[in-house]
């Protein structure tokens, strides 16, 4: 049985019960045209600008814990935020709606407070007295009650089911918990209104400093400094610290404290390790964390697909990519950013997860996809990929793995530009293709006899159509260029270069049911596919759907083992858990521990090889269809 106050009265609503907020935007519109009412409709704009503002308070802290690139040296708990816990978190908001309502509710009661000054010196001084005397110890003995069984289990256990504290952590709780910690907001602000020291500026200052030392106390990262306690020795009981915080969730015996220690330290529950560990953070917080063993170089895609990333909007990041209209707003603000990365910027770190002991990390070239055809472009793009690969050498990676353009052939060769420019680098360099091919080709069935292959002179295309001429499928390869094609079918053995066939129209596929594209083609150009037709694709952006009579295939990508840990963000395109083939590909090379560079030309011999080795360390397919690789 659920117990009482433990769930929320719009908890089926989902997204909806942003709704709820309409009757306070109707009331402000409803008193711009009826003067003689006005103080309601005042007092409506007050909280749902304290709404907007306790939201964007808890976002931007939640931004900031997850830009890796400013905090992984600072972060307390080292492991990741899952999709686990991202989830359970979804609905952090609903205290500011629950707050909202009982405002509204205390001004029914109390309607003198809509003619507040907009300042009082003696509200500030106030509300800070009512705050120490009442709220810390109203708060340090209810939070220790829910730490009994009974309170525990049924309602501050889902507080504490989160690993890693965040921001959005602090409004993870249940509905009863909220209601005391509306009280315990609230008694400051009505004991300073009813004494009449009340302003607005009071309320404002109050309500949102309470939001950013709760911000504080969950963001996971250290940022106060240890010598600020150092100096002045009596700060370290009037504020707490995140790592103080911190040790809460991880030993939950001690620092009950709402902001004030001093409270701990009087009823015995103070964690002795608290300075002690806030310190070698602090110190720690200057140098190198822990070197990766895997880094993915990735570049920002478009500018929908920036905002995808955990420390823009955290739930965004975690689901698929789509583009929605909510976020169309901020394209002007990530088009000036774009700017400014162009201009100045580095290579930088987005996400990170563990697997089997193995830190694994994303790193991004400051570069968006346009950017990558434009050809006086291409030598800074190099040069940050360059130094990118230079930076993992000495910091020890074992690999680093060229995704999407950092490994165009245009660009650098597939990667062979750096191996040849560097040849003593310990660094493994992989564009992790040789799994892309074998994931395309997983998808073809069995007994397939005829394909028609775009971007057939590619580095993909080329080791398509080698792996499949020697199964003795005839492939029709798109291509101009008769040198490119006579080129790859000499590598073919002799007895299979019959196989290959060169095509120079899409009529040609007239009657083929098995395209493969690796080439962006226009409806106009899917239309000379045969009704039920299938269409492969390993091209970037993935082709339109057009044709309703055929059926369409996704990006090559394969399922992370279920043992990862730590990750809670897609990757474009994506499915969560799963990964591009390419990322996927160097994720194999690491684990197998191989030794040589998988840059330029796949070898097509090696396909069969990565393919048993993904599935061996338990990478699956995302395609379930009969398997035309030997296994």
């Amino acid at each position: 049985m659920v117990a009482p106050l433990s769930t929320w009265p719009w908890e089926n609503l989902g997204s909806f019960k942003y709704i709820l907020y309409g009757p306070f935007l109707a009331k402000i519109l409803y008193t711009r045209h009826d003067q003689e009412d006005s103080s309601q409709g005042i007092w409506c704009l007050h909280i749902l600008i304290l709404c907007a503002l306790r939201g964007f308070m808890y976002q931007s802290w939640t931004s900031y814990s997850n830009m890796l690139f400013l905090t992984r040296n600072r972060r307390i708990l080292k492991q990741g935020v899952d999709f686990k816990q991202i989830d359970k978190e979804w609905d952090w908001d609903n205290f500011i709606l629950l707050q909202a309502v009982l405002a509204t509710l205390i001004f029914s009661v109390f309607p003198f407070l809509a003619n507040l000054p907009f300042w009082n010196t003696r509200g500030f001084i106030a509300v800070v007295l009512l705050h120490v005397a009442i709220s810390e110890p109203l708060y340090y003995v209810t939070h220790k009650y829910f730490h009994g069984d009974y309170l525990f289990a049924n309602y501050h256990s889902l507080h504490h089911s989160s690993p890693v504290p965040q921001p959005f952590t602090a409004g993870h709780l249940t509905l009863f918990e909220h209601l005391v910690m509306a009280m315990v907001i609230g008694v400051p602000i009505l004991g300073v209104c009813l004494a009449g020291y009340a302003s607005i500026s009071v309320i404002y200052t109050y309500v949102l400093m309470f939001d950013l030392l709760r911000c504080l106390g969950h963001c996971n990262i250290e940022i106060v400094p240890h010598q600020l306690f150092e100096s002045f020795p009596f700060l370290r009981y009037i504020l707490y610290s995140p790592t103080y915080h911190n040790l809460h969730h991880t030993e939950m015996g001690t620092n009950f404290c709402l902001f004030m220690p001093l409270y701990d330290l009087l009823g015995n529950t103070l964690n002795s390790k608290s300075w002690e560990m806030h310190k070698k953070l602090s110190i720690d917080a200057g140098k190198n964390g822990r070197v990766p063993d895997f880094v993915f170089l990735a570049h920002v895609v478009d500018m929908t697909s920036a905002l995808h990333v955990q420390f823009v909007f955290r739930s965004y990041g975690s689901m698929p990519f789509t583009t929605k209209v909510i976020l169309l707003p901020f394209l002007p603000i990530c088009f000036i950013l774009m700017l400014v990365m162009w201009a100045k910027s580095k290579t930088f770190l987005i996400s990170f997860y563990n697997l089997r002991g193995r830190l694994h990390q994303t790193w991004s070239v400051p570069r968006f996809g346009f950017q990558y055809f434009l050809p006086f472009a291409a030598d800074g793009i190099n040069k940050h990929i360059e130094e990118a690969i230079l930076r993992a050498d000495r910091l020890g990676v074992k690999v680093i793995n060229l995704a999407a353009l950092n490994k165009n052939e245009a660009l650098n060769g597939g990667g062979t530009l750096f191996v040849n420019k560097h040849p003593n680098l310990k660094v493994r360099v992989v564009h992790g293709n040789t799994l892309t091919a074998a994931a395309i080709l997983n998808e073809i069935p069995k007994d397939i006899t005829e394909v028609f292959l775009t971007g057939a002179t590619s580095k993909l295309g080329r080791a398509i159509a080698l792996y499949l001429c020697r199964k003795k499928v005839r492939v029709l390869m798109l291509t101009l260029s008769t040198e490119r094609f006579q080129k790859i079918q000499k590598e073919a053995p002799v007895e299979y270069e019959k196989y290959l066939v060169q095509v120079t129209k899409y009529q040609a596929a007239q009657n083929c049911k098995t395209w493969i594209v690796g080439k962006w083609i226009k409806p106009r150009e899917q239309s000379f596919a045969p009704a039920g037709a299938h269409f492969h694709q390993f091209v970037v952006p993935p082709i339109l759907r057009f044709r309703r009579d055929c059926t369409y295939g996704d990006l090559a990508a394969m399922k992370l083992p279920e043992d990862v840990e730590g990750l809670g963000s897609c990757e474009y395109t994506m499915d969560r858990g799963v990964v591009h083939a390419c990322h996927a590909g160097g994720v194999v090379h690491s684990l197998e521990g191989w030794t040589h560079h998988e840059v330029g030309a796949i070898d097509v011999d090696r396909i069969g090889i990565v393919w048993k080795a993904a599935l061996k360390h338990g990478l699956k397919p995302v395609s379930s269809v009969e398997k035309i690789i030997e296994q």
